[in-house]
């Protein structure tokens, strides 16, 4: 990003970009500032769009060949194509002698290092890989944005906005502008606040769910259960997720006997630091032979409810219940 960010201010530009990652709220106002910088009068005539697979490597050569119209560049944006993880045949290679006028700029989601696309704009141009942003980046951001409102918020009360919120940019900052709505007039932002008007995750209710089976709460996990399914979620898309955390919890408990920093185990479970805390709690509710055990009995559970072997809704009930004894 602070490459990029040298380019535009010293009005220098490489021919093609690649911007990559999941954090794709970062590389879509990434984009829309490459745009901008490039494009200043906003004159969309040598501006081309490409998106999805499928895409023609030609005729995107071919476009690049023609002369920008009455300016000074001609900018073509090619999103999501997959060039950078597969074949691309021709435009690795184009990439060689780009036209000064010309400036290609690639966002994908995923890519792979060894491709011949990747190598050629990564020696051609500027390659930026955008990653999920970590808590303490995440919290001076939403501080930036609440305090141009004239407004403060708690350590505690922002690490309760990002356990509902997740760590998406683009969802907190949908958010965080309905909290600078609903608190006009204000000038703290409170957990009451958060609590009245902030959407939780289907991730964050599973995650209220584990905690309750972890607490041996069963009544509460089968009420969050059941609120899950009123709200149209599927008993095996609550059984993934059941299981996507009980192995965090695995790793959180094999992790911290292994000596690391709760910092350092959200880097490798690559969860907020912050929530490490509440993993490592559960894990000293259970055995690591009782996380492995409702691991593989998780997967076995799903195999039978494929099968037609069980229901989804009573047997994933009945984990419940078995787990929070």
């Amino acid at each position: 990003m602070k490459s990029i960010n040298e380019d535009i201010k010293n009005n220098d530009y490489k021919g093609a970009y690649l911007l990559y990652g999941e954090e794709a709220y970062l590389k879509k106002q990434y984009k829309e500032k490459l745009l901008k910088a490039l494009n200043p009068d906003a004159d969309m005539m040598n501006v081309s769009y490409f998106e999805g697979k499928g895409i023609d490597p030609r005729k995107i050569i071919d476009l690049a060949e023609t002369i920008p119209f009455l300016a000074e560049r001609r900018i073509i944006i090619i999103e999501n194509s997959g060039f950078c993880k597969g074949q691309c045949d021709g435009l690795p290679e184009y990439l060689d002698e780009l036209p000064e006028y010309l400036c290609l700029v690639f966002v994908e989601s995923e890519v792979d290092k060894r491709s011949r696309m990747y190598k050629a704009v990564n020696k051609h141009g500027r390659v930026t890989e955008f990653t999920i942003q970590d808590d303490r980046r995440l919290m001076q951001w939403v501080l930036g944005i609440i305090s141009k409102d004239n407004k403060k918020i708690t350590q505690r009360d922002m690490e309760l906005l990002l356990s509902k919120t997740g760590n998406d940019m683009g969802n907190i900052e949908k958010e965080v502008e309905k909290l600078l709505c609903y608190t006009i007039g204000k000038d703290v932002i409170t957990g009451e606040d958060i609590e009245a008007i902030c959407t939780t995750q289907i991730s964050n209710k599973i995650f209220d769910m584990i905690k309750a089976m972890s607490e041996r709460r069963q009544q509460r996990a089968l009420e969050l259960y059941y609120d899950l399914l009123s709200l149209k979620e599927s008993p095996m898309r609550i059984l993934f997720l059941m299981s996507r955390q009980f192995n965090l919890i695995l790793q959180a408990k094999e992790l911290a006997e292994s000596g690391y920093s709760p910092n350092d185990m959200a880097r490798k479970m690559g969860v907020q630091s912050f929530v490490v805390r509440n993993y490592q709690s559960f894990a000293r509710q259970y055995q690591r032979q009782q996380l492995r055990a409702a691991l593989e009995e998780f997967v076995s559970t799903e195999e039978d409810v494929k099968s037609g072997r069980l229901n989804d809704v009573i047997s994933v009930e009945l984990l419940l219940i078995k787990y929070s004894k």
